[in-house]
């Protein structure tokens, strides 16, 4: 949903920025490398000490070098299949990192807040596993000759509501219920969006 209606918006915006970038003979690769470090410095830096609303904000402003750089790439005639594996696969990078420092937040310094810390921990890393697990069901899918461009849970969706989920609950102090539950309803649309990308593969193979 979000790649069908945020992504002009952003790429609007961005736009100007992409043009600076490309103007200093920044190459797209570089801007790809540097916003993945800085979600995983966001994410690792501050979530594992408990610091939600800080970590979210650096994941923030770093996360939308993923749309820059293919802005940045179209704008020069640079875009190609290496820039596509190395922007998707540094993805993946970004996103376990995100969701691995709620885990170690939770079954760390998380642990003396509450006896919740272990569900939680084990909610995000079950998002981390089934997120890993939508990419990958994609990706092979394509590797074989097929698609699976289908579910109710896009990459984009599911960082957002991760990071909005996370950065209210640092800003505000929120129980950990309200993440817990939004980390469960997140874990649940991932699985249901394996299935439905499994599905898809099936009918397509059989149709062959």
């Amino acid at each position: 949903m979000l790649n069908r209606y945020a992504r002009a918006f952003f790429t609007k915006l961005l736009s100007p920025v992409a043009a600076v970038l490309v103007r200093l003979g920044i190459s797209p690769d570089v801007v790809t490398v540097i916003g993945t470090l800085g979600v995983c410095f966001g994410a690792l830096a501050f979530y594992p000490r408990g610091e939600l609303l800080v970590g979210t904000l650096v994941i923030t402003f770093f996360v939308f070098s993923d749309t820059l750089d293919g802005i940045m790439a179209r704008s020069t005639g640079r875009s190609g299949n290496w820039g596509a594996y190395l922007d998707s696969t540094l993805d993946r990078v970004g996103d376990a990192a995100i969701f691995g420092g709620l885990v170690l937040y939770f079954a760390g310094a998380g642990r003396q807040e509450g006896e919740l810390a272990p569900v939680m921990a084990g909610l995000a890393l079950a998002c981390l596993i089934l997120g890993s697990v939508v990419s990958y069901a994609k990706a092979r899918a394509e590797g074989l000759g097929m698609t699976a461009n289908v579910g109710i849970a896009e990459r984009a969706d599911r960082l957002v509501v991760v990071l909005i989920a996370t950065g209210f609950t640092g800003l505000l102090d929120l129980p950990w219920i309200y993440l817990g539950v939004v980390l469960a309803l997140l874990a649940l649309a991932s699985l249901i969006t394996v299935v439905q990308r499994m599905l898809e593969v099936r009918r397509q193979a059989l149709a062959l």
